[in-house]
């Protein structure tokens, strides 16, 4: 026996004040002995104009753990109705934790210091937090608990600070001009990637006033078995094209030599598979087991990194019958940036909290594509009000 499952609160904690696109290099920092000639070409066409970072701007020193955004994100849901001391589950996603281990989860509880419930940390990039946000739902599906606490969170500005980024090699940025998708694979992500954190309160019962959203399906695919890893940190691909993890060098400085925990990104098979396996074979999949029109969709959340990205998605949603115009599509990437796990958090808090945006009967689908080795997300809701 199944329960309805209902998201009943949403919360966002973005750390900071907002980063304009003029002073994102003084707070990451100068890498090389000039400013980057990469990053207007970048920004132009990524349509983000600001972002929030943990580091402090004028030290570089980070203010916030990813378990301190995200314990700040939790904390956003409580209130009068809803205190920590009620959380039955607790499920964490984000791409990377602060530590090898243990897990994200329980690092955010300690935070938070609730009193003992079931926890787990859902693991990937931006996959992550819709793990996260089913394995929550399954629990209250189940009928095994009447509450559960998903979320999604991200830190990756400690990752792009110019201390651990080499010289950019002037040839290829100077060659920028003519081939835009080269700046993928290094500066798309130092001048993309940012903070922040999300998190849902999911409960057996709708709320006893205002708006609630019931969760219909999620839908997580793989493509793995077809294609090679994409983005990556923590190892490197070898001259075959194998991916070769950190613990398989001959020993951590040479690890680090080689840059093996930098965050990277095979462009070329990014900007050749994205789409078409993402939002292709994706969506083909997920419409076999649950079809939909285009004209019952009244919202439609797409998680992209990159304006690059949003009209051949909207190209690939037609050929696969499913042209939602972009009236109303609802992204926040502008004014966020891309915030990884936590960016289909990041836009249903907006969309859910923003006075006069949704009404009881509308549809809301959201899409999460993850290129680590090429997945694909699919989250379907109802709004319904008391």
């Amino acid at each position: 026996m199944t329960h309805p499952v209902y998201i009943n609160r949403i919360a966002a904690f973005l750390p900071g004040e907002p980063v304009d696109n003029e002073h994102m290099e003084q707070v990451l920092g100068q890498v090389g002995e000039r400013p980057s000639r990469a990053r207007r070409l970048v920004l132009r066409r990524n349509g983000i104009r600001q972002r929030y970072y943990v580091l402090d701007p004028q030290t570089g020193v980070p203010r916030w753990t990813n378990a301190e955004l995200t314990a700040e994100a939790v904390r956003g849901l409580t209130g009068t109705e809803v205190d920590l001391a009620d959380i039955e589950v607790l499920a964490c996603g984000t791409t990377m934790a602060d530590q090898l281990a243990p897990g994200h989860g329980v690092m955010v509880h300690g935070e938070l210091g609730n009193p003992g419930c079931e926890v787990v940390s859902l693991a990937g990039i931006c996959a992550a937090g819709v793990a996260a946000l089913k394995y929550a739902w399954m629990s209250v599906l189940s009928g095994q608990h009447g509450n559960a606490v998903a979320t999604g969170s991200e830190n990756a500005s400690t990752l792009m600070a110019a201390r651990n980024f080499a010289t950019e090699n002037a040839a290829r940025v100077a060659a920028l001009e003519e081939h835009p998708e080269i700046a993928f694979e290094k500066d798309f992500l130092r001048w993309m990637l940012s903070d922040g954190a999300g998190a849902m309160l999911l409960q057996d019962r709708p709320n006893a006033t205002g708006l609630s959203l019931r969760i219909d399906w999620i839908d997580i695919h793989s493509y793995a078995d077809r294609l090679p890893v994409c983005m990556y940190a923590g190892g490197d691909k070898d001259a075959d094209g194998r991916f070769v993890p950190w613990r398989h060098y001959p020993s951590l400085e040479a690890a680090l030599a080689q840059s093996a925990f930098a965050l990277k990104q095979d462009v070329r098979l990014l900007n050749d598979q994205v789409v078409e396996v993402s939002a292709g074979h994706g969506l083909r999949d997920t419409l076999t087991r649950h079809p939909l029109s285009a004209t019952e969709i009244d919202w439609f959340l797409p998680h992209y990194s990159s304006q690059f990205f949003r009209q051949p998605l909207y190209d690939k949603l037609a050929e696969c019958g499913l042209e939602i115009p972009f009236e109303r599509w609802f992204t926040n990437l502008p004014e966020v940036g891309n915030v990884g796990s936590a960016s289909p958090y990041l836009m249903l808090e907006a969309l859910f909290n923003g006075a006069g945006r949704l009404r009881a009967g509308q549809r809301v689908l959201c899409y999460v594509p993850e290129s680590g080795r090429f997945s694909s997300a699919f989250m379907h809701f109802t709004v319904v009000e008391a």
